[in-house]
């Protein structure tokens, strides 16, 4: 059996050195590994199509780099990266079996945005590509209001040369995770610095109104324990804080809700944190699950009485992020 004509074409790009052997594995693997997970539910034409295009966007990118600004907006035109990266994901999903809750709670986001006023999910974050999963289960109804989510973005999402066709169709907060901010210590002052900027951008959108802005108070994805169960990270409730301040310093009243996401076997984390750039992607077939809950009260939650700020703080994070982590096992369970 002659070898496919995709992978022919990607080590021709190599040897006329359009891309380096390190892309040259990650692809050849993630096309493998892609191809043999929808090939039953999309056609190899279809498939082809989709990895031909991701190849020339990176090789488009190697020879012009795109820069992000503090806040990138979506790039829909003159071509829709947002439709790229839905298309190519959409495969991925088992819609038949996957499932939106919390409808009620996402009219009501909807009201709140069509009033002008904002909306902050505080949400737990498993698959580098969440924005573009959130409108595919959307639906015609909601596509719009989350297709305009504004994510909070680390670094890796814009310097990546993998992400980077994936993360121009979305809108982006671009900070430094609390992650990886102290790798090296003598850019620690201007990443703080670039974050204290993104933040002032921020206070300025929400004065605008008619934001909705997901953020995730982990500063990265879940991952699975010892035993192989998925764990919501925790949430860092200075984080969490900053992003209620900007809320309350807004000219427009900012609403929070905390978001569930069960995205995890799309396109899972490395098992382990990775500091290099270049990932192994992999990818799997299977439901989602999302959850919007019910509204929350930033200033009334159990153990609000406490006197000291700071455990008052920690408190509030613990019971959003309990909130999202039992919603998780609920919406896991079926």
């Amino acid at each position: 059996m002659s070898e496919d004509t995709f992978l022919t074409n990607l080590k021709k790009l190599y040897s006329e050195k359009e891309i380096t052997k390190k892309y040259l594995d990650i692809l050849s693997d993630f096309y493998k590994c892609y191809i043999k997970t929808v090939n039953s539910h999309t056609s190899k034409k279809e498939i082809v199509s989709l990895f031909d295009q991701l190849v020339k966007l990176l090789i488009d990118h190697s020879k012009t780099p795109f820069k992000f600004e503090l806040y990138h907006k979506k790039i829909t035109k003159p071509f829709n990266y947002q439709k790229f990266g839905i298309d190519f994901l959409k495969p991925l999903v088992d819609l038949k079996n996957s499932k939106l809750y919390g409808i009620d709670n996402l009219k009501k986001i909807k009201e709140y945005i069509d009033k002008k006023e904002n909306v902050i999910l505080l949400s737990n974050h498993q698959s580098e590509v969440d924005p573009l999963i959130i409108p595919i289960l959307a639906g015609d109804k909601y596509f719009s209001l989350a297709s305009n989510i504004i994510s909070v973005a680390g670094e890796r999402v814009i310097l990546d040369p993998l992400a980077i066709p994936f993360s121009m169709g979305c809108s982006l907060l671009c900070i430094y995770s609390k992650r990886y901010i102290d790798l090296d210590i003598t850019k620690k002052h201007q990443k703080q610095m670039h974050n204290k900027k993104v933040m002032s951008l921020m206070k300025t959108l929400l004065s605008e109104g008619g934001k909705i802005i997901y953020v995730a108070p982990s500063g990265g994805r879940d991952r699975r324990n010892k035993s192989g169960k998925i764990e919501i990270a925790p949430f860092d409730y200075k984080s969490l804080e900053m992003f209620y301040l900007m809320g309350k310093k807004a000219k427009r009243k900012t609403h929070f809700f905390p978001l569930t996401l069960s995205t995890y076997d799309i396109m899972p984390p490395p098992e382990k944190i990775q500091i290099e750039m270049g990932e192994k992607r992999v990818v799997n077939r299977g439901p989602i699950f999302i959850s919007f809950s019910n509204e929350l009260e930033m200033e009334n939650f159990p153990l609000s009485d406490e006197k000291d700020k700071v455990q008052r703080r920690k408190n509030r994070a613990k019971y959003i992020h309990n909130i999202v982590k039992e919603e998780y096992e609920m919406i896991t369970k079926g």
